[in-house]
């Protein structure tokens, strides 16, 4: 690990998730319908799904073909298939990621949803907004904010148990930023 990935100090995920969950409650409308994208905001809007009032139903996202990025950085290991059991036509949807950073993921996750219909509304939920954005798209819901230099990749991992955790590693790597099952 770099040096500068010892200089940054990260959020406890749990934490941070509580944190997130309690600022969507109340603000989020009832029938709302939670989209993660693969997979780390798939664990993310599962878990909201539970902590917060209402009903919620979960939906999935990949990205993986929608990325403008996708000819430079090609396609991931393991594509997934996109779920959404639900109508998207006409409803609040909370688009739910784990780490928001250039922002290329969620317009992506966005133009995915409009081949599934016009939502009401989007709302975005994060659990870490890193900052660096190079397009102006920002988090509805955050559930920590922290400054993280740009060769350096937050990434999120989830145990046995379901528990997250929050890591770096060196930015560049085949399968940056991909979140992991320990």
């Amino acid at each position: 690990m770099s040096d500068a990935a010892n200089l940054v100090t990260l959020p406890d995920a749990e934490a941070a998730l509580a944190a997130l969950a309690e600022r969507m409650r109340g603000a989020i409308a009832f029938d709302a319908r939670f989209v993660g994208i693969y997979s780390g905001g798939a664990w993310i809007a599962e878990r909201l799904a539970a902590m917060i009032p209402g009903d919620h139903p979960v939906g999935y996202i990949d990205v993986s073909f929608y990325r403008d990025d996708f000819a430079q950085k090609g396609l991931k290991p393991e594509v997934k298939a996109t779920a959404l059991p639900f109508e998207v036509r006409g409803a609040t949807i909370v688009l739910v990621d784990d780490v928001l950073y250039t922002g290329r993921s969620v317009r992506a996750a966005i133009n995915e949803l409009f081949d599934y219909g016009r939502p009401a509304r989007i709302e975005l939920a994060v659990l870490v907004d890193r900052g660096g954005r190079e397009l102006p798209i920002e988090a509805t819901y955050s559930g920590a904010r922290l400054a993280v230099a740009a060769d350096l990749s937050v990434v999120l991992a989830r145990d046995a148990g379901g528990r997250l955790s929050l890591t770096t590693e060196p930015a560049g790597r085949p399968d940056e930023g991909a979140p992991r099952d320990a």
